[in-house]
């Protein structure tokens, strides 16, 4: 099997960190959009019905681009598979090339006065592309993992495994496995949001460097000509 070296723990925390710096990134500076928790953008679309507010363009574009981008992630995997390859390479240098692009819109957009200026909106597509990548590996390549891109289903499972085991309803072995897989993966991301929030306001767009260089990471040691897509 194919073995990133920091481990599956370890590339649980750094996608997590990213998807919670990205998001957060690009909700303060693009006027609210999503671009990891992209349905999120349906409340914000519906709160601007009734009371306009700005960047509307870039939410109503997120969908669509984060679907065509799920769509062709899954066809490379697919293809990689069918060749008997290793798709996580080019899926991590895919949406570390993106980040780049993403931080090189936002600055080139800056300061941006308002969320619908083209720029900004190719800047949040872009950032919603590179999350699309990430979306969808969560569900293929590093499906043994705990989801890292939104984080209501691991603190659902978390506060309930907590309950279970005090309650004494479920098997302390699973519940443990699982909290142990999960709370990592919750944590990161939480620190990438505030890191974010941080980093853009200190740094603006080049705050991004710090994703860019988390999601790098796991190309560490990755062995160059491994068959399997399997992190763990």
């Amino acid at each position: 099997m194919a073995r990133i070296a920091l481990g599956s723990i370890g590339t649980g925390v750094l996608l997590a960190f990213t998807a919670g710096f990205v998001d957060t990134t690009g909700f303060i500076a693009l006027f609210g959009l999503f671009t990891a928790h992209v349905t999120g953008n349906f409340v914000l679309i519906g709160a601007g019905l009734a009371e306009p507010h700005q960047a509307l363009v870039g939410k109503l574009l997120a969908l669509p681009v984060f679907v065509l981008a799920v769509a062709v992630t899954r066809l490379f995997v697919l293809r990689r598979e069918a060749r008997g390859r290793n798709a996580v390479p080019g899926l991590i240098i895919a949406q570390a090339l993106l980040l780049v692009l993403f931080l090189l819109a936002g600055i080139a957009a800056s300061p941006i006065n308002h969320g619908d200026q083209p720029v900004a909106i190719l800047a949040g597509m872009l950032g919603v592309t590179a999350m699309a990548i990430q979306n969808a590996g969560s569900r293929t390549v590093f499906a043994s993992l705990s989801p890292t891109t939104v984080m209501t289903g691991n603190v659902t499972q978390v506060v309930i495994d907590l309950v279970d085991l005090a309650a004494q309803r479920t098997s302390r072995q699973q519940a443990c496995d699982r909290l142990a897989r999960m709370s990592p993966a919750i944590v990161a991301f939480a620190i990438g949001a505030v890191a974010g929030a941080l980093g853009y306001k200190l740094f603006s767009f080049w705050c991004l460097l710090a994703p860019i260089l988390a999601i790098s990471a796991l190309l560490i040691q990755m062995p160059p000509h491994a068959q399997s897509a399997d992190p763990v």
